[in-house]
């Protein structure tokens, strides 16, 4: 099913309200595992990262890792939530092939951090979302399946994941339409990277979320039955995929039938979501007290000291890009999008002395050049000092910025200042009076109806002189000159 094709009509679809909340599932970037001193390391031979605690293996007990839990204490406080003092580990039953220890360990009725909020943006609005909890947790392992060999299906368990920390964030079912969980899903993702507790690469597995989904009739109170679509993997397929299963549910309510409680799949191929197994209620996890972890104690000067470490986050941030820098709020948002691309920003913006064009060149020339060539902006070739000494010369009048733009794939390519750029290919700005009278005579000289058209009144056409001796100056004339040194010889 296409995006923008619906399986029932319009003006029956706006009868109905979607319900979504979602569950995030973080791997924290720590160097070794939760419980055990494995490494976490990507892409390593399978079954290497792995021990006796890892594995399950009888007598083997898990040591919890500090800088998990500090990891997990900055992304509750990014995420405004209230972090406990004391929080209890929890075995959560059920078994998977990848799964050694055929359970969990995970909190459940007392996490680490709850009560929190996300602000997101979206369609020129402000909308607050609400964090139930966030809690610890391991992974499990991986399955791979190698399809069929001799009417033989071949399945292999990679172990290394198993026990990778996680915190999984839970939402409050405060999200009503597919935009308004790809934004809180870009926040949240925006502010577990800002803190550096996670790059949350989803193709790693480093990011994962699950959207539980309902439709009720617009008015109404009680919430619809939910379906749960787990493990999408990238935030376009999560938006596709809410597009598809609200259309679902609505459609089989109109048509007489009732929303199953099930856990479903999306199949990015088809643009549809398709039943996997019915949905699990949390007593059948059979929960209770991890008997080998002590309860997590996390002391007020504990919780100070990693409260002190913690940067500006891009709420703030973007606030204060606002007001102290006078941009748009959708500028402060692209700017905003990574801790680098801010602080590269307001170190260009201060070399310059003008925030707002210094913006527009991130934005533009340099974000341009950075996608053409699959770089990050940590990577770029011309420094955040150079960009805002570019800029700088624009302000002061030294170079237009039909030069500058030239001057900048110069400065991509070589490394060099733009200062030095202009005085090896000798591309500074004409000011000199004589040297742009000498140009003015001759495009005037060229162009004699442009000129009987200014002295009969059309004064617009100055505008096209102008042009011409930008084009004959090769883009070097000062354009505040040449427009002052016309003006005086026409009039």
């Amino acid at each position: 099913m296409s995006s923008t094709e619906l399986l029932v009509p319009a003006d029956v679809f706006a009868t109905y309200e979607p319900v979504i909340g979602l569950e995030v599932h973080v791997q924290l970037g720590t160097n070794t595992k939760i419980y055990c001193g494995c490494p976490t390391g990507f892409g390593a031979p399978p079954n290497t990262n792995v021990c006796p605690v890892c594995l399950g293996m009888p007598g083997a007990l898990p040591v919890l890792n500090r800088s998990v839990v500090e990891y997990a204490v900055k992304a509750g406080l990014a995420l405004n939530c209230t972090v406990r003092n004391e929080s209890i580990f929890a075995r959560k039953n059920y078994f998977y092939p990848d799964l050694p220890k055929g359970y969990q360990i995970s909190q459940y009725d007392r996490p680490v951090a709850e009560h929190g909020f996300i602000d997101i943006f979206v369609n020129e609005t402000h909308k607050r979302i609400g964090v139930t909890r966030a809690h610890l947790e391991d992974d499990a392992g991986k399955s791979i399946h190698d399809g069929y060999r001799d009417s033989d299906l071949y399945t292999y368990v990679d172990l290394n994941r198993t026990g990778t920390p996680l915190i999984e964030i839970v939402s409050e079912p405060d999200i009503r339409n597919s935009d308004e969980a790809y934004a809180y899903l870009t926040e949240l993702k925006q502010l577990m990277q800002f803190i550096g507790v996670s790059e949350c690469d989803m193709e790693k597995g480093q990011l994962r979320c699950d959207a539980n989904v309902s439709v009720r009739k617009r008015g109404a109170e009680k919430f619809g039955t939910k379906a749960e679509v787990k493990n999408v993997n990238s935030f376009r397929f999560v938006k596709l995929a809410l597009d598809y299963e609200i259309q679902r549910q609505i459609a089989l309510i109109e048509s007489g039938g009732k929303v199953v409680q099930e856990t479903r799949l999306y199949n990015p191929d088809t643009g549809e979501t398709y039943s996997m197994r019915s949905k699990e209620a949390a007593h059948d996890y059979r929960y209770f007290p991890e008997p080998d972890l002590l309860p997590l104690r996390i002391s007020d000067k504990w919780l100070g000291e990693i409260r002190s470490t913690m940067p500006e986050l891009p709420p703030a941030k973007r606030a204060r890009f606002v007001e102290q820098y006078g941009i748009r709020e959708y500028d402060a948002q692209v700017l905003t999008l990574t801790r680098e691309m801010s602080e590269y920003f307001e170190k260009a913006a201060e070399v310059s002395g003008d925030a707002r064009t210094a913006a527009n060149w991130v934005m533009g020339d340099l974000a341009g050049a950075l996608k053409a060539e699959g770089k990050e902006i940590t990577e770029s070739p011309v420094t955040a000092e150079r960009l805002g000494e570019l800029v700088a010369l624009i302000k002061k009048g030294e170079i237009s910025g039909k030069l500058a733009k030239e001057i900048f794939p110069k400065m991509w390519s070589t490394g060099d200042g733009a200062a030095a750029i202009m005085d090896r290919e000798g591309l500074r700005q004409i000011s000199d009076t004589s040297a742009l009278d000498t140009i003015i005579d001759e495009v005037l000289a060229k162009n004699p109806a442009q000129v009987e058209q200014y002295k009969g009144g059309k004064t617009t056409v100055i505008g096209f002189l102008v042009g011409q001796v930008m084009k004959a100056s090769r883009g070097q004339a000062n354009p505040q000159m040449v427009n002052e040194l016309l003006k005086k010889k026409l009039d």
